[in-house]
């Protein structure tokens, strides 16, 4: 089977969730004997210098997209019907690779890496036969949606209102185009089915591969050292860090003052970085991700807002890493509190879980182990991709 997998940022090497998410069902499916073919633009936000093409790639193509967000491209999308949270990633270049693509080589499936690159559908339909699944990473509009809610500007809650009102129509209305929609959660899938989705729906959560996660597990022997990473120009984190320091951690560290807490990510805001309490180090984006994690006995999700599945929450637990996160940051992962993870939604019980980490040791040790098994059993990366390739290869 030939897949044109088309993304809406450089996928590899995986350095966030959405990387990890595109990049680990590349390599499954190429294991399991499909042909993968990779279109992906290279976008200012997220650049990087392409490397060379991974083996997993049949043929690897990359444009670059310029979609920074602008004020004179903000007011200027006032007057579209489209959201500018969609119009930013449509351009003449792209298209007109796709269009070279679909007329020189034959497609079984044009995979789609999420909603923002549904417009190129119609080019799609014309100039290829191939089905088209799209793997939903997320129901984008309520990731906006929380985002409008927790943001304290005015004008800001004002212009995201109108922005997600057209992103959610988008978001609709192309569920009618799909043959396949992939859903990366049980929940997800159900909301596109309540919308209208009639094709076929298939849940596919991000796989992780068990020999790409080797936990350190004398990390639990060093005493409880905390960790947080997660991209820190998406808002949701940004957010959801800045209330964790504000709100938990002044009484935390009075209380365990030999903690430590390091903060990990891309793009951090220079705001954050400014009088950090005691004992918080911002560490920026790290070259080895899962090294960090690995040096960390926990790991700490603060995050409000969001849809699909953290795939960091993953990570981790493969990893064998205690977690501590909200509900929100465990939707699309059943694991159970105190066996698996550890769940906190307000100040008092995200106290009362990291007071428990410190006090029990030997607890969150078993945790951390309980929490590999299970993503083990639950997320394999191949079994995942198999699933996937027998929606595809259904008649």
């Amino acid at each position: 089977m030939r897949i044109l997998q088309v993304s809406k940022h450089f996928p590899y090497p995986a350095r966030d969730g959405y990387t990890v998410a595109v990049t680990c069902l590349s390599k499954a499916l190429h294991r399991l004997g499909a042909e993968v073919h990779l279109l992906s633009m290279n976008t200012t936000k997220h650049w990087v210098e392409t490397p060379e093409k991974p083996d997993f790639y049949a043929q690897m193509d990359t444009v670059r997209v310029d979609n920074r967000i602008t004020p004179w491209g903000a007011l200027a999308n006032l007057f579209s019907r489209h959201s500018y949270l969609i119009s930013r990633f449509v351009t003449p270049e792209f298209a007109a690779r796709l269009k070279t693509l679909l007329t020189t080589r034959h497609f079984d499936i044009i995979q789609l890496e999420s909603v923002q690159l549904a417009p190129y559908i119609p080019l799609i339909r014309q100039f290829s036969k191939a089905r088209v699944c799209m793997r939903a990473h997320n129901v984008e509009h309520e990731i906006w949606e929380r985002q409008r809610r927790e943001t304290r500007s005015f004008f800001k809650k004002i212009y995201l209102k109108s922005q997600i009102a057209a992103f959610r129509k988008t978001e609709i209305e192309s569920l009618s185009e799909y043959d396949i929609l992939a859903a990366i959660t049980e929940k997800d899938l159900d909301f596109f089915r309540r919308a209208g989705f009639a094709g076929r729906g298939v849940v596919v959560p991000v796989g992780m591969d068990p020999e790409a996660y080797a936990p350190d597990w004398s990390a639990y022997d060093r005493g409880l050292s905390l960790g947080f990473i997660g991209s820190l120009d998406w808002m949701p984190n940004q957010e959801g860090i800045a209330w964790f320091l504000r709100e938990v951690w002044p009484v935390f560290s009075q209380k365990y003052p030999d903690i430590r807490l390091e903060i990990a990510g891309r793009h951090a805001p220079p705001h954050l970085g400014k009088n950090l309490p005691r004992n918080v180090r911002l560490r920026g984006e790290v070259a080895d991700a899962r090294a960090f994690m690995n040096a960390h006995s926990a790991m700490i999700v603060p995050l409000f807002s969001g849809s699909g599945i953290r795939v960091k929450i993953l990570e981790a637990m493969a990893l064998g890493r205690t977690v501590i996160s909200t509900p929100v940051g465990m939707e699309g992962i059943a694991a159970k509190h105190r066996k698996e993870i550890l769940t906190a939604a307000t100040r008092d019980e995200f106290l009362k879980e990291l007071s428990f980490c410190a006090t029990r040791p030997e607890r969150i040790l078993e945790i951390g182990r309980a929490a590999r098994a299970f993503i083990l059993d639950r997320f394999d990366n191949l079994e995942l991709a198999r699933r996937l390739l027998t929606a595809y290869e259904m008649p």
